[in-house]
């Protein structure tokens, strides 16, 4: 991801329903940080989505605080995408389930 700065940004986001009524960020970063925080994501399997400009919000907010309310609709949308993917890539690997074969 980068930015107007030209250095590598990366924010981490978390959303535990149970526990909280938005999405947190977990981690921020520039530079080194940033390439740590997307290795740690890659490494966990986690979903990456590059956008530069939702990363330059979303780095505005201190880590540990829930997401304001005016990003609410754009990280929904990211998360909703994630969500389906995760469905769909969960159902290709259920091998309990005929109907759920991975497709060549």
């Amino acid at each position: 991801m980068t930015s107007t700065d030209k250095r590598e940004k990366a924010v981490a986001l978390r959303y535990d329903e149970q526990k909280r009524s938005a999405p947190e960020v977990v981690a921020s970063g520039k530079g080194i940080v940033a390439r740590n925080i997307i290795q740690s994501a890659k490494e966990a399997g986690v979903f990456i989505q590059k956008d530069p400009d939702l990363v330059e919000l979303l780095a505005k907010v201190p880590v540990g605080e829930e997401l304001p309310a005016e990003l609410y609709q754009t990280v929904a949308e990211v998360l909703a995408f994630v969500y389906s993917v995760n469905t769909k890539f969960k159902e290709k690997l259920d091998p309990l389930n005929p109907e759920h074969k991975i497709k060549e």
